[in-house]
């Protein structure tokens, strides 16, 4: 094993012995002593916390691999419009449903939303549950295995370690710190995770900036592509051209952001804040982190590719190989000697950080 790839592992072993760590810490507090507390923990959140593990728990990699990787491509405008849609479904989420959720699931003593639907709707024959907890099943069992999945092929990768044990000992950490602390722990955890999440993205940033030769290349190599840098285009990257983006495009894409209504994993942060006045706080700190997070992601897209420019990664043509522009950025980083390996960890973590976060919250 290479130092790049000592520093790269020591920064992410302390990562996930970090994760592990709060699991047992509220294990200790009393997380498990009732459906209500390991559920939903007690309902004490902050603001701080419900919001950045509402995020956190929503963005999943797709946010580091994903948006980056669409930008990189195609140029802003497919990134960008769906960016604008989540940011839209993220603020009347929480203006529209947070409030009313937390107050009736409150009145009618729910812990869960297939919980709440039976009770809110004096289903005393529990068919409300049943549906809603068979629906959840379905999807989100094979999300939750993506998630496992992710972990596995990241270790593969960076490590040629056997991906099928990388993916179980990711699980086993996953699933030790969510059982042994519950909702609390989860939630705690995905604050943890946003913020290694944000560094991610910064680090990458100024990283990226620095390897292409300056902001100027940057946008300079935007402009010579002929739709990249336009709302209403979308640049082929096979050809060189471009090709319309049409409004009935524009508002299927936007209608991403209809999804959050219906994300349980979402809206049982809603349930359990603490007081449901905090919850205008949580609104405005969870919005402008969705808004500056998609932002630095589709900036990050654009910064790959005058990297690219440059030799010093790949040039990609297809989508499975764009999205993983920031793990060849974290790579390019680890080269610069032993400190610059382990913040490459840093930011290594930040991809496990926001796979971890959906897979924790949905289990």
């Amino acid at each position: 094993m290479t130092a790049a790839q000592i520093g790269i592992l020591a920064a992410i072993v302390v990562y996930l012995a970090a994760m592990v760590y709060v699991g047992f810490y509220f294990s200790k507090k009393g997380a498990g002593e009732s459906a209500d507390e390991f559920y939903l923990g007690g309902r004490k959140l902050g603001p701080l916390v419900t919001a950045m593990s509402a995020e956190a728990s929503d963005m999943s990699s797709w946010l580091l691999m994903g948006l980056p990787g669409v930008a990189y491509l195609s140029g802003i405008a497919d990134a960008g419009w769906t960016a604008i849609g989540l940011a839209v479904g993220t603020y009347l989420n929480w203006l529209i449903v947070a409030k009313r959720l937390r107050r009736y699931s409150v009145a009618c003593g729910a812990i869960t939303i297939p919980d709440f639907f039976s009770r809110r709707y004096e289903d005393k024959k529990n068919i409300l549950m049943c549906i809603a907890a068979i629906v959840i099943l379905i999807f989100f069992i094979p999300y939750t295995a993506s998630g496992f999945k992710a972990v596995g092929t990241l270790f593969n990768s960076l490590f040629g370690v056997d991906y099928h044990l990388a993916m179980i000992a990711g699980a086993v950490v996953i699933v030790g710190y969510t059982v042994m602390g519950g909702f609390l722990a989860v939630s705690t955890t995905d604050l943890i995770q946003s913020i290694v999440m944000s560094i991610a993205l910064v680090i990458i940033v100024f990283f990226g900036i620095h390897t292409a030769g300056g902001w100027d290349v940057v946008m300079n190599n935007a402009k010579s592509m002929a739709g990249y840098l336009s709302m209403t285009q979308l640049h082929d990257m096979a050809t060189g051209g471009s090709t319309s983006y049409g409004l009935i495009t524009i508002f299927s894409t936007m209608a991403w952001g209809l999804g959050y209504f219906g994300m349980p994993h979402i809206l049982l942060r809603f349930m359990a804040i603490e007081n449901e006045d905090k919850l205008k706080v949580s609104r405005r700190i969870a919005s402008i982190w969705v808004v500056i997070s998609m932002f630095v992601a589709i900036l990050i897209g654009m910064i790959g590719y005058s990297v690219s420019k440059t030799g010093s990664i790949p040039l990609f043509a297809s989508s499975s190989e764009s999205e993983t522009v920031i793990i060849r950025l974290a790579d390019l980083l680890s080269r610069n000697g032993f400190l610059t390996s382990v913040i490459a960890g840093v930011v290594l973590a930040g991809i496990l950080a926001c796979t971890m976060s959906t897979a924790d919250s949905q289990l």
